[in-house]
C-alpha cells in the first residue's frame, strides 16, 4: 500500500507546477521546453522518483524538498508562485512528512532555512509582496517551532531569527505585517529559551575559537568594524560604498524586478551593491556604550534605508546578513544547490560546542546518549555517529546550541542600549519585549556566558532606560528588572541595591516634571519585589547586615511609611501602594507565624541549616516546612562547599523548580570549579547567622560609618576614632587599614590618595599597593587599575612616591619584564602624561595631541638604553586614546557613570558581592520589629482617612496581622501600642456621654474598631500589659453611656429579694407600655438636662443607638471576664492592676466606674478561682483600700462589701486559699463602725450564706474567731476590736494595705495572769492563741473591753465602778454581772435576724459545732440577747442619736459629690441610701421580730446547755483515740460548767430581766429548767456557789430595777418565780454547800436578797411569798441542824444562827418567834477561832487547786472611759467597806449609812463589785459589829 504522503507531495507538486506553467514566461508547452527550464525538470525528475517507491522515507527529505526551495530560491519566479513553494513547504513541515529521526534531515533542514531566509522572486505590489513575506515568517516560524527545527544549526538559527528582525524593524512594511514578524520572534525566543536547559555549556577554552569559526562565515573583517571600534557616528559614505570582497557580482540587466527581505519594496532602478556590516573581531574589547544593533545606512542613491543586522560583542559570533541575502538582484555568492555550503558551515563550528539534544517528546526514539564534552565525535538523536573526519563530506552538521541563543540575548541587550542612536524607540521596546519572554521561560542564570552579558551590559541599559520619559519603555524595563531579580538577585547583589535606590530616588523626587505614572510603577514595582518571598529578609540579611551596603530594607521602611501618609490629606493610589508594601512584610510574616502554630513548631528558626543558593522555595510552601526539613540534620550548612555534596538526581534539582543545570551551593560539573570562594559572605559566621550577629554587625557598621566621615575630612581623626572603638588595631597595623582603604566603597578617594601618599605613612602605601594583583596585565591596565582606587594628588614628589611603589609591585607580579625599574617607571609617567594630553581640555587648546609616532619617539631608548616592543606602544597607545584613564574626583556624565559601573562589577567579583539567599521567615522577628512601628502608624492614618470599605477592611486585616505576630513573638510592646491606637478609633474616649451612644451608634469606622480590639483582646489577651488600660476605660465609657449588655451590669447582691442589683438605675422609671427596647433605648437617652419628658429622642438617634447596641453585642465584652481564665499569668495581673486603679476621684472617676470596675475585678477572681492564689494579694489590697479607707458610707463601699463576701462564698472551697479568704474577712472588721453599722444588712446576709455553703471548711479557731467577732460587730453593734479599729486608722494616710500577714495579729501570751481561777469571761475565748482578732493586750483594748477582772496579782491596778447597765461615771463593768459587758452600738434589725438565723444554723447541726467554735458561739449567743434585750431599745436609742450626726455628714458628702453629678447625667447620690436602715420605714414590725429573736435565742441557749454535756464527752473520747496533739479536752463538769453551763445560764438570766413580759416568763421556765436538769447534779459545791453568785444573785439584783414601768404586776410575778427558784435551788443543793468555808456569807447574801425583795414590790404578793420561802429554807436548815455548833459543847446555836436573826430580825422581826419559840441562842463569840481555820483554807484551797485555768488568762477589758491614771490609784483611795454579791458598795460620800454586809461567801477570792446608786441604798440596815468582824476576817485572809 501506497504511503498517503507520497500523494501529498505530487498534489503539491501538480499546483507549484501549475501556476509555473501559467505564468507568461512559460507559455510554450513542449517537453523540450520543460527539459531546458531547470525548475520544470527537477519537478518531473521527483514525479518520477516518487512513483517508485512506497514509503516516502525510502528517499532523503532533501530529494522531495530541493524542486519547491529551488522555487523559493529562484529570483525569476513571481511572488504568488514563491508563495505557493513556501506554502508546499510550510504543509510538509506541519503534516510531519519529515522523519526527524532521517539520517538526511538535518541536511533538508539546512538547506530549507538556508533557502527560505534567502528567498527571491519578482515583486508585484506591495500588497501582494507582503503575503510572501507573511508566508516566509510562517514556515520559518513553522521550521524552528516543529521537532526537525532541532537539527538546524547555529548559523541557520540566527539567520532565521535574522530575518524576522529584518521585517519587524522596517517601518514601510505595514503594521500587521510587522507585528507578525514580532509575534514569531516572540514564539521562537521562548521555543529556544525553553530548550536552553538542555544545552550544555562549552568549556571556556573552547569558546573563543568557535566563536571566531562562526564569525568568518559572513565574509571577512571589514574596515568598518575596526573604525566602529573608535568612535561611534553615522557612518561616513566612505564606508558604506566598501563592498565585501568576493560578494561584488555583475548585476542583472535590471529588467527583473526583485525583491528580498530586506527590501520590503520592489525598485524600477538598481542601486548600487552595499556590503554587510561584517562583524568584530572576538578579541576586541567593546566597551558596553559601542554596542550597537541595528545600524541604518542612509545612501543618496536609493529611494529607501536597507537594514543591516549587526551584532558586536566581545566572545560572541555574528550572524549578521550573508553578502548575496543582502543585495537586490545580485544572485547567490555560491551554488545553492552545492553541499560545499555546509562543509564550510560545519566547519565553522567547533565538535566542543556540540550539546546533548532533547527531542521535543514527538520524536518515537530517544537515544539521548550524551556526547561527553571532551568527547569529538557527535551522536544525532537517531543513534548515528558523526565523527569529525567525516566533516570533510559534509555529513556533520551540528545541532545549534548555546552559541545561537547567547548570539540571540546579546543582540537583544544591544537593542536595549538607549545610548545607541540607532535604537529607536520601537526597537528597544521590542528588545525589551523579547528579553521579558526570554526571561520568562528560562533559567537563564544556570549558564554563565549568559550571566555575564546579564550582569553588565543588560543591567546596565535597564538602569538607564529608567530615566527615560517614554511610559512604555520605563514600564517595560521595570517588568525585565522584576524578572532579572526575581530569579538572579543572588548574581546581581550590587546591581539590585543600585535598581533599589533609582526607584527610591523616583519615588522622592519632587521634581514638578516627573510623571505621578512613573511614581505609581517604581512602587508597583516595589511592591512586586517585596511579595517575593524572603525578598525583604534576604534585603535586610545582605544589605542592613553588610558593612558596606546602603541599609536598604531600613530606607525603604521609613520612605514607605512616609509615602503612606498623605500630606495633602487626600489618599491616592501611591500611599495605598506604600501601605501595600508595608503590609507584605506583615502578611508573610503572619503566613509563617500561622504556619508555625499550625505545625506546632517551636520557635527554632535560629538553628536553621542553611539553604541552596538557588532557593526555589515558592510562596505556597511555608516557612514551618523548610525549617523542618532544615532541621533534620543535613549538614549543608558545615560543609558548603563540599564539591561532593549533589541534591537528589545526580546533581540536577528537579525539573519543578527549573534549574536543571546546577547543584545547590556550587555550581555541578566544571562550573564549580570556577568559583574562586564559597556561597558564605566572610562577614558572617555561617550560611544562617543568628540575630544576635547581626545586632552586632549592624552596630559595627554605624561605627564604620561615622569612622569613613570623619576620615572624609580628616584621614587620621577617622582611623583614631576606629582604634578606640576596636575597629581597628592599636598600633596601626598597615595591611588591615590597607584592607579597609580598598574595600571601603563610602571613602573619599582624594583623601585615601592624600593618606597613603604622605610620607609618613610609606609602610602604609606598600601594603596598599600589595592589595592589588597586577599579574597578566599590561602596565597600562594595572595602571588604569590601581589609579581608580584613589585621586593622584598633583605635586610631583607625591606622584613619584606612588608610581615607584606601583611599578615595584607591578614588575615583581609579573616576573620583571623590562630592563629595569626605571624603564618601568618612565613608561608608567608617559602613560600618565599621555593621557593628561589626550584628553585634557586646557592641553589640547594648546597644541595637537600627541600621535603614536611622538609617543613612540618619547620612549627612544629608556629601557635600559633600548626600545620598548612597538606593539605594546601601539597597544597602550590606542587604548589611552580611545578610553580615558579617570580620575575618580573629577568624572560627570557618561564617563562617570561607566566608571561608578565598572567599580560596581568589579565589587561584584569579589566576596562582598556574594548575596545570601535564605528561606523565608528566617528573620521574621528581626524585621518586623524594625516595621511594626511605621506599619501601625501608617494603617492608623490610612483608617483614619479613608472612606471606601475595602481600604478600611485593608488597615483593620492589617492591624489583626501584626497582633498575630506580636502574639507570636510575645511583643507586648507592640500589642498594647496596637490596641491603645485602635482604641482612639472607638471614638468611645473622645466623646462626651449624652452624645456618646448617637457619635458611636452612627459611625460605623469606630463599629470596626471596637469589634477589632474586642476580638483582638479576646484572642491574643495573653501579650497585653498596658492596653488594658485602654480597654477598661472604653468600657467604662460603654458603660456610662449604658450601652453594655445587661449581664455585665448586674451584679449579684445579698440583700436584694432578685438576688441582683443593676449598676446603673434609671433616675424616671419608664413609661410600661412601650416594648423593652424601647424602653431600654428611651431610657438611654435620657440626658442629666432635657429629660425625656422635655422631649423623646429622634428616630435617628434612636437608630443609632439600636446600631450601637448591637455593635456592643457582637464585641461581647463579657468574654473579658469569661476567658481570663485562659490568660497569661502576667497579663491577667495587668488587667487587673487596669482596675484597680480606677478608684473615684474629683476629675476622671466616680463611684460608680469605680464599683463596675470592682464588679468585673471580683468576676475575673471568680473566673481564675484555679489560680487564685496568684492574684488574691492585689484584690485584697484593693478591697482593703475601699473598705478601711472609706470615711462615710456610699455605693462603693456597699458594693466591696459585697464583693468580699461573694469571693469569700465560692473561694473558701478552696483549701489552699481558704484561710487567706477568711483572714481577709478582718478587712471589714477594720472598717469605721459608723460605715460598718451601715453595710451590716449585706454582711449580715453574706454572712449566713458564707456559713450555709461553707461552714465544713472552716476548721480554724482564729477563722471562727473572725466570723463570730464579724457576727457580733453585724447582729448588735459591737464594736470592732479596738486595737485593729486602732491599726486601721493608724494606716489610714497611708493608702498602701497590709498583706495578710501583716494584719495585726493579737498575741496574750505575754500577758498570763496567775490568779489561781478562772474568770467566766475566759470561756469565750481562746485566748492563749496568737492571732486572735478579738483579743488584744493593749491597754487601750482592756478599757475597751469593758471587762473587770479582780485578782490578787493585778487587784492594784483596777479600781471598782459601776458597770454600763447603770448610770454613774466610769462604767467599770461587774464580771458577775448578767451582760457580757461589751458596749453595745446600734444595730438594724434585719442583719441582727439574720445573724441569729446564721447562728442558729451552727448551734442546730451538731456538725458544725467544733471544739475551735464552741465558746465563741456562747458568747455569741450572749452578745444576741443582750442586744435583743426589751426589744433591741438600747440600739433604737443609740440610733436616735446618731441620726442626728448622720444627715449632717450626708449633707456634706453630697456637697463634695456635685462636681461628679455635673459631669454625669444621673446623680450618684442615688445609691447612698441604700444599705442603710430599713427599720426607719419598718417600726412596726420591730416588736415582734424582737420578740421572735430572744425566743429564737433562748431555746439556742437552752439546746446547747442540755446538749453541752454529750457534745463535749463525744469530743474527748474522739482526741483519745485520734491521738492529736493541741489543748486537751476535758468533759468533766468543772470544764463543762466554766465553759458551757455557766455562761449560757447568765444569758437565760439575761432575758429573765427582759421589758417584755412574754419573754420574761418563758426566760425564767427555761431557767428553771436549766439549773434543775439532771446533768447540773454532777457538779460541786464551789460550782453551785459560783452558780449563785454568777447567775442567780445578778439576776436577783437585776429585777430589782424597775424593768418594766409599765408592767408592774407582771414585773411582781417574775419577782416571785426568781425569788422561789432562788430558794429551790438553795435547798436542792444544801449539802453540797454546806462544805463551803463561805457558806455563811451565801446564806446572808441570800438573806439580803429576801430583804430587799420584801420591800421591792408595791402588791402584797411578794411580801407573802417571801416569808413563805424564808420559812421553808429555815426550817429545812435547822432540820438539817447547820445551826448547831459543831464544838465539844455539842447542840449549843453557832454564830451562824447569831448573824441570821439578827439579819433577819431587820425586815422581819417576828419570824423567829413564829418558828422557833423555843430555841435559845447561846453566846456565839467562842466561833470566831474556829472559823477562822476553815475560812482560811477554804480561801486557799481552791487557789491551788484550781491552776487548770491559768494557762489561759482571761482578758483584762475595761471601759474605756477609765484612764490609766485609774489604774494606779493607791490601795487607800477605796473605801474599806466592800459588800457581799448582793449588797451595794459604800464608795460614795453621799452614803451616809453603811450597808449591811456578810462575809464573803466565795471559795474564788475576787472582790464582788455592785454598781453604785443601787434602788436598795436608800434602805439603810444596821450591821452588827460580829458581820463587820467577819468581813475584817475574810479581808484578811485575802492578803488584803
Amino acid at each position: 500500500m501506497v504511503d498517503k504522503n507520497i500523494y501529498i507531495i505530487q498534489g503539491e507538486i501538480n499546483i507549484v507546477v501549475g501556476a509555473i506553467k501559467r505564468n507568461a514566461r512559460w507559455s510554450t508547452h513542449t517537453p523540450l521546453d520543460e527539459e531546458r527550464d531547470p525548475l520544470l525538470h527537477s519537478f518531473s525528475h521527483l514525479k518520477e522518483v516518487l512513483n517508485k517507491i512506497t514509503e516516502l522515507s525510502e528517499i532523503e527529505p532533501n530529494v522531495f524538498l530541493r524542486p519547491f526551495l529551488e522555487v523559493i530560491r529562484s529570483e525569476d519566479t513571481t511572488g504568488p508562485i514563491t508563495g505557493l513553494a513556501l506554502t508546499s513547504v510550510n504543509k510538509f513541515l506541519s503534516y510531519a512528512l519529515i522523519d526527524p529521526t532521517h539520517e538526511g534531515t538535518a541536511e533538508g533542514m539546512e538547506n530549507m532555512a538556508d533557502a527560505v531566509t534567502h528567498a527571491r522572486f519578482v515583486g508585484t505590489d506591495p500588497a501582494s509582496d507582503e503575503v510572501v513575506l507573511m508566508k516566509i515568517l510562517q514556515v520559518l516560524r513553522t521550521l524552528l517551532l516543529t521537532p526537525v527545527g532541532a537539527h538546524l544549526t547555529n548559523e541557520s538559527v540566527c539567520e532565521i531569527m535574522q530575518s524576522c528582525f529584518r521585517i519587524c524593524f522596517e517601518m514601510r512594511l505595514s503594521e500587521l505585517l510587522r507585528k507578525s514578524a514580532e509575534h514569531t520572534l516572540v514564539d521562537m525566543v521562548q521555543l529556544l529559551f525553553t530548550r536552553l536547559p538542555q544545552f550544555k555549556e562549552e568549556p571556556k577554552n573552547y569558546m573563543g575559537t568557535n566563536m571566531k569559526k562562526l564569525k568568518m562565515r559572513a565574509g571577512g573583517m571589514s574596515d568598518s568594524s575596526k573604525w566602529k571600534k573608535q568612535k561611534r557616528s553615522p557612518r561616513p559614505p566612505r564606508h558604506m560604498t566598501k563592498v565585501t570582497p568576493g560578494s561584488e557580482l555583475p548585476t542583472s540587466n535590471g529588467t527583473t524586478l526583485s525583491s528580498n527581505l530586506t527590501g520590503g519594496m520592489p525598485f524600477i532602478d538598481v542601486p548600487t551593491p552595499i556590503s554587510s556590516a561584517s562583524s568584530e573581531a572576538a578579541s576586541a574589547v567593546v566597551s558596553p556604550s559601542t554596542d550597537s544593533g541595528l545600524e541604518f545606512s542612509s545612501q543618496t542613491t536609493s529611494k529607501e534605508d536597507l537594514t543591516d543586522l549587526e551584532q558586536p560583542g566581545s566572545p560572541g559570533y555574528s550572524t549578521a546578513a550573508e553578502p548575496g541575502g543582502s543585495e537586490l538582484g545580485v544572485p547567490e555568492q555560491s551554488d545553492p544547490q552545492q553541499e560545499g555550503a555546509y562543509v564550510e558551515k560545519a566547519q565553522s563550528a567547533s565538535v566542543e560546542s556540540i550539546p546533548e539534544v532533547l527531542e521535543e517528546c514527538t520524536s518515537p526514539v530517544e537515544h539521548s546518549d550524551s556526547a561527553s564534552v571532551h568527547d569529538m565525535d557527535y551522536v544525532n538523536p537517531r543513534g548515528v555517529r558523526f565523527t569529525q573526519s567525516s566533516q570533510k563530506e559534509g555529513t556533520a552538521l551540528v545541532p545549534y546550541g548555546l552559541p545561537c541563543i547567547r548570539e540571540l540575548f546579546r543582540f537583544l541587550i544591544s537593542l536595549t542600549n538607549p545610548h545607541d542612536r540607532h535604537n529607536s524607540e520601537v526597537m528597544i521596546h521590542m528588545g525589551l519585549h523579547l528579553l521579558t519572554v526570554a526571561l520568562e521561560s528560562a533559567p537563564v542564570a544556570q549558564c554563565q556566558t549568559l550571566l555575564g552579558l546579564i550582569k553588565d551590559e543588560m543591567c546596565r541599559h535597564l538602569f538607564q532606560l529608567l530615566s527615560v520619559e517614554r511610559l512604555n519603555l520605563y514600564a517595560a524595563s521595570l517588568r525585565v528588572c522584576f524578572l532579572l531579580f526575581e530569579s538572579m538577585r543572588e548574581y546581581l547583589k550590587f546591581q539590585l541595591e543600585m535598581y533599589i535606590k533609582k526607584l527610591m530616588e523616583i519615588i522622592t523626587v519632587e521634581n514638578p516634571k516627573m510623571p505621578y505614572e512613573m511614581k505609581e510603577m517604581a512602587l508597583e514595582a516595589i511592591v512586586q519585589l517585596w511579595h517575593i518571598p524572603s525578598f525583604v529578609t534576604e534585603l535586610y540579611i545582605n544589605y542592613d547586615c553588610d558593612y558596606y551596603c546602603s541599609n536598604l530594607f531600613e530606607d525603604l521602611t521609613k520612605l514607605l511609611s512616609k509615602n503612606a501618609f498623605p500630606v495633602s490629606g487626600q489618599l491616592y493610589t501611591t500611599h495605598l501602594l506604600s501601605l501595600d508594601a508595608l503590609l507584605t512584610v506583615i502578611d508573610s510574616t503572619e503566613a509563617h507565624c500561622q504556619a508555625k502554630v499550625l505545625n506546632n513548631l517551636t520557635q527554632q528558626e535560629k538553628k536553621e541549616v542553611a539553604r541552596p543558593s538557588y532557593e526555589a522555595v515558592d510562596s505556597t510552601r511555608e516557612a514551618s516546612s523548610t525549617e523542618r526539613a532544615a532541621s533534620e540534620g543535613k549538614a549543608v550548612g558545615m560543609a558548603p562547599d563540599i564539591p561532593g555534596l549533589h541534591l537528589p538526581g545526580g546533581g540536577r534539582l528537579p525539573a519543578e523548580h527549573g534549574k536543571p543545570g546546577c547543584s545547590d551551593l556550587e555550581e555541578a560539573g566544571d562550573s564549580g570549579a570556577d568559583k574562586k570562594f564559597t556561597r558564605k559572605p566572610p562577614r558572617f559566621s555561617c550560611l544562617l547567622p543568628d540575630p544576635r550577629e547581626l545586632i552586632e554587625i549592624k552596630n559595627k557598621k554605624k561605627l564604620l560609618i561615622t569612622g569613613t566621615e570623619q576620615f572624609n575630612q580628616k584621614p587620621k581623626k577617622g582611623i583614631q576614632f576606629l582604634q578606640e572603638k576596636g575597629l581597628l588595631t592599636i598600633p596601626m597595623d598597615n595591611t588591615e587599614v590597607a584592607q579597609w582603604l580598598r574595600e571601603n566603597p563610602r571613602l573619599d578617594k582624594k583623601m585615601i590618595g592624600e593618606f597613603v601618599s604622605d610620607r609618613k605613612n610609606i609602610d602604609l602605601l606598600e601594603s596598599f599597593v600589595s592589595t592589588f594583583s597586577f599579574q597578566g596585565l599590561r602596565l597600562d591596565e594595572a595602571l588604569r587599575l590601581y589609579l581608580e582606587a584613589f585621586r593622584l594628588p598633583g605635586e610631583a614628589p607625591v606622584i613619584q612616591r606612588l608610581l615607584e611603589a606601583f611599578t615595584e609591585h607591578w614588575r615583581n607580579c609579573n616576573g620583571s619584564p623590562f630592563a629595569n625599574s626605571d624603564a618601568c617607571f618612565a613608561l608608567a609617567y608617559a602613560v600618565i602624561m599621555l593621557n593628561t594630553d589626550q584628553h585634557n581640555h586646557n592641553v589640547r587648546k594648546q597644541n595637537a595631541p600627541m600621535t603614536l609616532e611622538e609617543f613612540r619617539k618619547n620612549l627612544k631608548g629608556v629601557n635600559g638604553g633600548k626600545d620598548f616592543e612597538q606593539d605594546i606602544l601601539e597597544d597602550m597607545y590606542h587604548a589611552i586614546k580611545n578610553e580615558e584613564i579617570v580620575m575618580p574626583e573629577e568624572q560627570t556624565g557618561l564617563v562617570r557613570e561607566n566608571y561608578v559601573w565598572n567599580v560596581l562589577l568589579h565589587r561584584g567579583a569579589t566576596p562582598e558581592g556574594i548575596f545570601l539567599r535564605v528561606p523565608a521567615g528566617s528573620y521574621d522577628l528581626d524585621l518586623f520589629t524594625m516595621t511594626w512601628g511605621p506599619t501601625i502608624a501608617a494603617l492608623s492614618y490610612v483608617f483614619d482617612k479613608s472612606l471606601e470599605e475595602t481600604i478600611i477592611q485593608k488597615a483593620i486585616s492589617g492591624f489583626r496581622k501584626c497582633a498575630m505576630i506580636s502574639a507570636h513573638y510575645g511583643l507586648s510592646d507592640v500589642f498594647d501600642n496596637l490596641i491603645i491606637s485602635l482604641c482612639k478609633f472607638t471614638a468611645l474616649s473622645s466623646e462626651s456621654i449624652e452624645n456618646l451612644p448617637t457619635v458611636f451608634g452612627s459611625n460605623p469606622k469606630a463599629h470596626i474598631a471596637a469589634k477589632t480590639v474586642f476580638h483582638l483582646a479576646h484572642r491574643h489577651g495573653d501579650i497585653l500589659r498596658e492596653g488594658w488600660k485602654n480597654i477598661m476605660e472604653a468600657m467604662l465609657q460603654l458603660f456610662r453611656a449604658q450601652l453594655l449588655p445587661k449581664a455585665m451590669v448586674e451584679v449579684e447582691d445579698f440583700v436584694d429579694p432578685n438576688g441582683k442589683i443593676s449598676l446603673q438605675r434609671e433616675e424616671t422609671p419608664s413609661n410600661r407600655g412601650e416594648s423593652t427596647v424601647l424602653s431600654f433605648v428611651s431610657w438611654l437617652t435620657l440626658s442629666g438636662t432635657e429629660q425625656s419628658s422635655v422631649r423623646g429622642p429622634s428616630t435617628e438617634s434612636q437608630e443609632a443607638k439600636r446600631a450601637a447596641l448591637d455593635c456592643i453585642k457582637q464585641c461581647d465584652p463579657e468574654k473579658m471576664i469569661t476567658e481570663s481564665k485562659f490568660l497569661q499569668l502576667e497579663s491577667l495581673q495587668e488587667l487587673m492592676k487596669a482596675l484597680v486603679s480606677v478608684t473615684p476621684d474629683e476629675e476622671t472617676y466616680d463611684e460608680e466606674d469605680a464599683a463596675f470596675c470592682l464588679e468585673m475585678l471580683l468576676r475575673i477572681v471568680l473566673e481564675n478561682r484555679d489560680r487564685v492564689g496568684c492574684v488574691w494579694q492585689t484584690v485584697r489590697d484593693h478591697l482593703y483600700h475601699l473598705c478601711v479607707q472609706a470615711q462615710d458610707f456610699c455605693f462603693l463601699v456597699d458594693r466591696a462589701v459585697v464583693g468580699l463576701l461573694r469571693l469569700a462564698i465560692r473561694l473558701l472551697r478552696r483549701e489552699e486559699i481558704s484561710g487567706q479568704v477568711l483572714l481577709s474577712l478582718r478587712i471589714l472588721l477594720l472598717m469605721k463602725p459608723s460605715v460598718l453599722s451601715r453595710v451590716s444588712h449585706q454582711v449580715a446576709f453574706g454572712l449566713h450564706e458564707l456559713l450555709k455553703t461553707n461552714a465544713a471548711n472552716i476548721h480554724s479557731g482564729d477563722d471562727w474567731a473572725t466570723l463570730f467577732t464579724l457576727l457580733e460587730c453585724i447582729g448588735s453593734g459591737v464594736k470592732p476590736p479596738a486595737a485593729l479599729q486602732a491599726t486601721a486608722r493608724a494606716e489610714a494616710p497611708d493608702t498602701g494595705a497590709q498583706s495578710d500577714s501583716e494584719l495585726p495579729s493579737y498575741h496574750q501570751n505575754d500577758v498570763s495572769l496567775d490568779r489561781g481561777y478562772t474568770s467566766d469571761s475566759e470561756v469565750y475565748t481562746d485566748h492563749g492563741r496568737p492571732g486572735k482578732i478579738h483579743r488584744s493586750a493593749t491597754d487601750v483594748d482592756v478599757v475597751n473591753s469593758g471587762w473587770l477582772v479582780v485578782g490578787k496579782d493585778d487587784i492594784d491596778n483596777s479600781k471598782p465602778g459601776p458597770g454600763p447597765n447603770w448610770p454613774g461615771p466610769s462604767p467599770l463593768v461587774n464580771q458577775y454581772s448578767l451582760t457580757v459587758g461589751l458596749d453595745l452600738g446600734p444595730h438594724d434589725t434585719k442583719s441582727l435576724l439574720k445573724c441569729v438565723e446564721s447562728l442558729s444554723f451552727i448551734v442546730r447541726d451538731a456538725a458544725h459545732i467544733t471544739p475551735d467554735n464552741f465558746e465563741l458561739c456562747v458568747k455569741t449567743l450572749r452578745i444576741f440577747v443582750e442586744a435583743s434585750l426589751n426589744g433591741g431599745c438600747k440600739s433604737q436609742e443609740k440610733r436616735a442619736k446618731s441620726h442626728k450626726y448622720e444627715s449632717k455628714g450626708n449633707r456634706f458628702k453630697k456637697k463634695s459629690k456635685e462636681g461628679s453629678v455635673l459631669r454625669r447625667p444621673r446623680s450618684s447620690s442615688q445609691h447612698t441610701t441604700r444599705g442603710s436602715h430599713s427599720d426607719d420605714d419598718e417600726d412596726e414590725g420591730v416588736p415582734a421580730s424582737y420578740h421572735t429573736v430572744s425566743l429564737q435565742l433562748l431555746d439556742l441557749m437552752h439546746t446547747l446547755h442540755t446538749r453541752a454535756a454529750s457534745i463535749y464527752s463525744s469530743w474527748a473520747e474522739e482526741q483519745r483515740h485520734l491521738d492529736t496533739g493541741g489543748r486537751k479536752i476535758e468533759a468533766d463538769s468543772r470544764t463543762l460548767w466554766a465553759h458551757c453551763w455557766c455562761p449560757l445560764l447568765q444569758g437565760i438570766a439575761c432575758l429573765c430581766c427582759d421589758a417584755r413580759r412574754q419573754v420574761r416568763m418563758q426566760a425564767l421556765t427555761y431557767l428553771q429548767r436549766a439549773l434543775l436538769v439532771h446533768d447540773l447534779q454532777k457538779l460541786d459545791a464551789l460550782e453551785w456557789e459560783s452558780c449563785f453568785n454568777k447567775v442567780l444573785f445578778p439576776l436577783l439584783t437585776k429585777l430589782l430595777e424597775n424593768i418594766s414601768p409599765a408592767d408592774v404586776g407582771g414585773m411582781e410575778e417574775t419577782r416571785m418565780r426568781a425569788s422561789t427558784l432562788l430558794s429551790k435551788v438553795f435547798l436542792q443543793h444544801l449539802s453540797p454547800l454546806l462544805s463551803l468555808s463561805t457558806f455563811a456569807a451565801l446564806w446572808l447574801t441570800i438573806l439580803d436578797f429576801m430583804d430587799k425583795y420584801m420591800h421591792a414590790g408595791s402588791s402584797d404578793l411578794l411580801s407573802e411569798a417571801i416569808p413563805e420561802s424564808l420559812k421553808n429554807m429555815l426550817l429545812v436548815m435547822d432540820t438539817a441542824e447547820i445551826f448547831h455548833s459543831a464544838d465539844a459543847r455539842g447542840g449549843s446555836p453557832s454564830a451562824l444562827w447569831e448573824i441570821t436573826w439578827e439579819r433577819i430580825d431587820c425586815f422581819l422581826p417576828h419570824l423567829r418567834d413564829e418558828l422557833f419559840k423555843q430555841t435559845v441562842i447561846q453566846d456565839p463569840m467562842p466561833m470566831e477561832p474556829h472559823a477562822q481555820k476553815p475560812l482560811a483554807s477554804a480561801h486557799l484551797t481552791p487557789a491551788a487547786g484550781d491552776t487548770r485555768t491559768a494557762g489561759h488568762p482571761p482578758p483584762p477589758e475595761m471601759p474605756s472611759e477609765l484612764g490609766a491614771c485609774d489604774f494606779e490609784k493607791p490601795e487607800g483611795a477605796r473605801p474599806a467597806n466592800s459588800s457581799s454579791p448582793g449588797s451595794p458598795v459604800a464608795s460614795s460620800p453621799s452614803r451616809l449609812s453603811p450597808a449591811p454586809d456578810g462575809p464573803p461567801p466565795l471559795a474564788q477570792p475576787p472582790l464582788i463589785l455592785q454598781p453604785l446608786a443601787s434602788p436598795l441604798q436608800s434602805r439603810p440596815c444596821l450591821v452588827s459589829t460580829l458581820t463587820r468582824r467577819l468581813v475584817t476576817l475574810t479581808l484578811g485572809n485575802l492578803g488584803l
